[in-house]
């Protein structure tokens, strides 16, 4: 058996592979494990990830090879490569091109397998039969073209990814040329990562490019990207986001770096219902209907015009009937934005068949080091629960222990001494439950911005924030997403979904614009010690351990030595 005891990974015939973490090796090792496998666990010496299809077909999709996986795990590995693994990963690599899609001239929509043995048992599966028309030849067959969505989703579940090749409507012309000076006067320019990202979606116009998602953390310019890929396709253009705050700010930074005026662009919501050559409309908006049985009437916008790209923004959010809608839209361009892939309701494989595969992506820490996010440092502060909670929480049922621990009211102490080290930073305070919010809120005497809060207001909120005049807000988790605050330097998460791995990603986000301070961020997490809260943490801190972040854990006994200690200093490293 080969054995090197001087590489960092151990790669197991069960698919999972071991990295460890103070091997000199190991961001290397983690930067490479990582374009093409999934992590898993992220305890302190010994990170375990897992090769998936889907993980694997992401990364085919993006030009990697299955002799560049192997290769590379030959090179950091201690024992040799199992075979299965080999295999499997060289036939996974395979599986992705096997089956393309393809439009003639005349407009028929045809299916085309590698060989007539994988049409034949393409042709044997009750859930892709139903979308296919008959022969053409051994290896090609016609395609219900409404069904190009359908199809593709019921070929991924079966293990074949479809290569999408059929191309896609012109859609209206629209020229959106890119500034190179903003309206404040400012230089303005892609960046070579987002250019990249642009490039990688578009492929110069051909069939092979097109769809696809951009990963990129939040503060590195995802709405630029879509800007830049607006102005490449050059069509009539739908983006989704997820508030009325996120539609207002996408329209500003269109009108700010672009050359768009304001009468090109629309903002259909529950406020203004405008259809424009650029239209800007919620996830919220499409899919309000009047009843559990009634239609999403305001679906019919896709309808409205000519469109030739929709971009779908935090697509990681992507809901269920959306998802419905955009099977019927495969004949346009789909450029889905977001921070983390990570879906919690397990549908990353819809994303990948009705929006596109991974295009691009970059890890955090690479932006970090080139000055284009900010750093952060990550701590997880565990609270003790007073002996009335504690009891409260033994005779609790599951799903009322997470609630109890995460409402632990000693948590506002740990928030008060956080805001005396911080006071002369601007912070935001994250939390899941509005009762806790709003008990922080008023101990505190500061605003706070939840679902309820009329969009009015938090406007107004986030620019006193964003001018100064506001320096501590208590958020809900409408501020998850797509929210701009560059001036905010701390993150207090006090209470969370769960282990949701796209929130933590999220929140972390709200903190990486680089603000004219360029002051480090610091993302604190609040737990109740000894508790469900604190299992479900190590779950949600599992995407950006990945990504080069690490989580000091600190008790309240130990954050109160150190705030002495360490007066008005940045860390606890």
């Amino acid at each position: 058996m080969d054995y090197n005891p001087q590489k960092p990974v151990i790669v197991q015939s069960d698919r999972t592979i071991l990295l460890e973490v103070q091997h000199p090796q190991f961001l290397h090792a983690r930067d490479f494990l990582s374009s093409f496998a999934e992590l898993v666990k992220s305890p302190e010496y010994i990170h375990s990830y897992r090769l998936s299809p889907l993980s694997i077909w992401n990364a085919a999709a993006g030009g990697m090879t299955a002799s560049k996986m192997i290769e590379g795990l030959k090179t950091f590995s201690k024992f040799a490569i199992p075979q299965n693994i080999t295999y499997e990963i060289t036939e996974l690599v395979a599986r992705y091109g096997q089956l393309k899609l393809y439009q003639d001239d005349e407009g028929l929509l045809y299916l085309e397998a590698a060989d007539k043995m994988l049409l034949l048992e393409i042709k044997n599966r009750p859930a892709v039969r139903q979308y296919l028309l008959h022969d053409l030849s051994d290896t090609r067959l016609a395609v219900d073209p409404q069904a190009r969505g359908r199809l593709k989703q019921a070929l991924i579940k079966a293990n074949y990814p479809v290569e999408d090749l059929a191309g896609y409507a012109i859609g209206e012309p629209l020229q959106v040329p890119l500034r190179q000076h903003t309206l404040h006067g400012e230089g303005f320019a892609l960046r070579d990562y987002q250019q990249q990202a642009i490039d990688a979606f578009y492929l110069h116009g051909t069939p092979q490019g097109g769809n696809g998602v951009i990963v990129l953390p939040c503060g590195a310019g995802k709405t630029v990207v879509g800007m830049g890929v607006m102005q490449a396709v050059a069509s009539y253009t739908v983006i989704i986001t997820t508030s009325i705050v996120a539609v207002r700010q996408w329209r500003s930074e269109l009108l700010d770096k672009t050359e768009l005026t304001e009468d090109m662009i629309g903002e259909y919501t529950g406020e203004s219902k405008e259809i424009k050559p650029v239209t800007i409309t919620t996830y919220q908006m499409l899919t309000w209907r009047k009843s559990t049985q009634s239609a999403f009437k305001h679906m019919e916008i896709f309808k409205q015009h000519n469109w030739g790209l929709i971009i779908y923004d935090e697509v990681h959010l992507l809901p269920a009937p959306v998802f419905r809608a955009t099977t019927e839209l495969q004949s346009l361009r789909r450029l889905g934005l977001t921070a983390t892939l990570v879906r919690e309701d397990g549908r990353e494989d819809d994303v990948f068949s009705l929006i596109g595969p991974k295009r691009y992506d970059v890890p955090w820490h690479d932006l970090e080091r080139q000055g284009w996010i900010a750093p952060a440092s990550c701590y997880e502060v565990r609270v003790p629960m007073e002996e009335e909670l504690r009891f409260q929480y033994a005779i609790a049922t599951k799903r009322a222990r997470y609630r109890l621990a995460s409402e632990n009211p000693a948590k506002i102490d740990i928030i008060k001494k956080l805001l005396v080290k911080h006071q002369k930073e601007q912070i935001l305070i994250i939390g899941q439950y509005i009762r806790q919010l709003k008990e922080i809120a008023l101990e505190l005497d500061v605003p706070l911005i939840t679902g309820s809060t009329p969009n009015s207001i938090r406007t107004d909120y986030y620019q006193q924030f964003q001018e100064g005049r506001i320096s501590i807000l208590v958020v809900s988790k409408v501020a998850n997403f797509a929210i701009d605050l560059p001036e905010a330097s701390v993150g207090i998460q006090v209470s969370g979904t769960y282990g949701s791995r796209q929130e933590e990603a999220q929140r972390l986000g709200r903190l990486l614009r680089p603000s004219k301070n360029q002051l480090q961020a610091s993302f604190y997490t609040l737990v109740s010690r000894d508790s469900s809260e604190q299992e479900y943490a190590l779950n949600r801190q599992l995407f950006l351990t990945e990504q080069g972040y690490r989580y000091y854990i600190v008790n309240a006994v130990e954050l109160d030595l150190l705030l002495e200690m360490g007066g008005q200093t940045r860390g606890f490293e």
